[in-house]
């Protein structure tokens, strides 16, 4: 949950490494926007920075507009293409589109970003990028309301497009490319062609097989190296799996949607009964694929004696905490699971399984150990030294504030109504109530939806520690509930970019950020440091799978050390990272609900007012570490 500038691009270098291939244009009439072999055509177009130049090519076999791009600290350097009025009015299409081609002996990416006139806080434009190999053409497409990999984005204003960017990314090497047409085309409304792999099935009480799902076997079971086939018995189908002795190499059986990927993201484990039907004994093991990666491998507890079956439960889960930058942890994406895996080692000769059932489900609700909010996760001479039970009807302003600015979605307000404190818990509640920030008359944002804040900037911070909050989630769509730290050095340091400053020895903390779209089991952790700029470091996962409570609740916190960063949820350890760099900078905390995020749904207005709730948030500091503790 950083604090951004200019946020809509942070994660753009990211998104245009996954995106290996342009666009497709659509077919049908098109309208030129700018004509790259008239004299004057390069009048039209302007430089975002003193990297760039550009002049149009007067070579007859290849005409366009040469650009050349050198190093420098631009971050997203190129050229904009105006206009000859005011605006092109393009709503008798769909999108606008730009031939490419990489001049330069290295791989570049290309991204066409089409704009409407607004405010800049609220991105009003959409973008796509194509990635070219030194001497290779191909064209970017950006289709009028999507972004980044054919996305839902901004809602653009076809009848109002301001202008048209080409850039590149920050470099240290020269880039350059011939723009050798720009025009607008596919009819208005136009969609993306749906990626077959985007499709997303949510399985009825989460079956996969059994109990009436029927199975087309040419599309859903894959082998290597063993035999599967679907059967049918007494109106329900399971899988035969044999693995020959004489096969070579992988032997396994895959169990795969029809099309796309399964969406389980309301569960947290998936749940095979297997049964050997081979002549000596067998040992099936079993995991899950997903986009992000497998799980671990699951074994039977022991080899399954002929006619013998056993439940294998798969957690999405791995045994191994994240650790760092080594990729350690979790890797399924909970909704976008491929296939369930089954492989089975045994005796000599061949092994034969029946699988009866796979079902994905949620376990039973854990007990809770007796340790958890009553002391920190780990022995030591430990102090309380923050406390807020939310018991009262108002919040106890000597510990938080309501207010403050709203860096992350520009399209939320704070208001002092939407932090509600009773009951014993405090709400922060997103709804669609127009308003200004801070409830400001005289601040120049006004928007459409109002959210509660809380932090306890320049009221109190501490340095290392034990941080925990028992918290309950928002469903809704599209929100983004956190409980974070921040660098606070104290008033002696203002301003406040410098106060806190995530370099320098400072740190942002994510202890559970949450997007809604990623279901109710799953969250996130990360580091920020080093700025939000060109400098700008981060680790962590987003695959925390997490079980609230029989209440409904989770309780994250982090375990804060010189050179350690542990984090617990329900009081088991998920997470754990030891650096020097580890923040050695007091920190506030902050509770913070904007819509959004980098992974989430559109928004629903239909499922509006929802609340991210707070039962408690308690602090304890190590009497060893000494001090770092208190007002700022």
């Amino acid at each position: 949950m950083m604090i951004p500038i200019g946020r809509a691009w942070q994660g753009l270098a990211v998104i245009l490494a996954m995106l290996g291939a342009p666009l497709a244009a659509a077919e049908g009439p098109t309208k030129p926007l700018l004509d790259v072999s008239a004299e004057g055509a390069e009048k039209r177009l302007s430089a975002t920075s003193g990297q760039v130049t550009f002049v149009r090519s007067k070579d007859a076999a290849a005409p366009g507009i040469a650009v050349t791009i050198q190093p420098g600290k631009e971050s997203y350097p190129g050229i904009l293409v105006k206009p000859e009025g005011a605006a092109w009015d393009l709503s008798a299409f769909g999108h606008v589109e730009a031939r490419v081609t990489n001049t330069g002996d290295k791989p570049i990416s290309v991204s066409l970003r089409v704009d409407n006139a607004g405010d800049w806080r609220d991105n009003p434009w959409n973008t796509e990028s194509i990635n070219l190999k030194p001497g290779t053409s191909g064209t970017v497409t950006t289709i009028f309301g999507h972004s980044y990999g054919r996305k839902p984005g901004y809602a653009l204003k076809p009848d109002a497009v301001v202008g048209v960017l080409m850039f590149c990314l920050k470099s240290d090497a020269v880039q350059s490319f011939r723009l050798e047409s720009l025009s607008a085309g596919g009819p208005a409304g136009e969609k993306p062609p749906v990626d077959p792999k985007t499709v997303r099935t949510r399985p009825a009480d989460g079956i996969l097989l059994g109990a009436g799902v029927v199975i087309d076997a040419a599309k859903q079971i894959d082998s290597k190296g063993a035999q599967a086939s679907v059967v049918a018995e007494g109106g329900r189908q399971s899988l035969k799996v044999l693995l020959p002795a004489a096969a070579k190499g992988e032997q396994s059986a895959a169990l795969k949607p029809a099309i796309g990927r399964w969406d389980l993201r309301d569960c947290l484990e998936v749940r095979v009964k297997v049964r050997s039907e081979g002549q000596s004994p067998v040992s099936p093991r079993l995991r899950v694929e997903s986009d992000g990666g497998p799980s671990d491998w699951v074994a039977a507890a022991a080899p399954l004696a002929p006619g013998a079956g056993q439940e294998i439960v798969i957690p999405f889960a791995n045994a191994k905490v994240w650790s760092g930058p080594d990729n350690s942890g979790n890797r399924v994406t909970n909704d976008a699971v491929s296939a369930v895996t089954i492989s089975a080692a045994g005796a000599d000769g061949d092994r034969a399984l029946r699988v009866e059932s796979v079902r994905a489900a949620a376990p039973p609700v854990p007990p809770l150990p007796d340790w958890l909010g009553k002391r920190p996760p780990v022995p030591g001479d430990w102090v309380k030294t923050f406390d807020d039970e939310f018991d009262g009807t108002a919040i106890d302003p000597s510990k938080w504030n309501i207010y403050g600015e709203n860096y992350w979605d520009k399209k939320s307000h704070f208001s002092k109504d939407n932090t509600i404190i009773g009951g014993g818990v405090a709400r922060l509640r997103f709804q669609k109530k127009p308003g200004r920030q801070n409830d400001d008359p005289k601040h120049e944002r006004v928007t459409d939806y109002a959210t509660g804040y809380l932090d306890t900037y320049g009221k109190w911070t501490q340095r290392y520690g034990y941080f925990e909050a028992r918290m309950k989630l928002p469903t809704a769509p599209g929100l983004w509930p956190a409980f974070w730290l921040m660098p606070d050095r104290g008033a002696g340091a203002d301003p406040q970019w410098k106060r806190q400053d995530t370099g320098n020895g400072g740190m942002e903390f994510d202890i559970m950020e949450h997007l809604t779209r990623w279901g109710p089991y799953r969250y996130n952790i990360a580091h920020h440091w080093d700025g939000y700029k060109e400098a700008h470091k981060r680790n962590g996962t987003d695959r925390v799978y997490a079980q609230p409570d029989k209440d409904g609740f989770i309780t994250a916190g982090l375990l804060w050390a010189p050179g350690s960063a542990v984090y617990f949820y329900n009081g088991r350890e998920v997470s754990r990272w030891e650096d020097p760099r580890i923040s050695s900078v007091p920190s506030d905390m902050m509770f913070t609900l904007p819509m959004g995020g980098w992974d989430n749904s559109p928004l629903d207005d239909a499922r509006l007012p929802d609340d991210f709730v707070i039962d408690y948030v308690r602090v304890w500091q190590r009497r060893d570490l000494g001090g770092g503790t208190g007002p700022p």
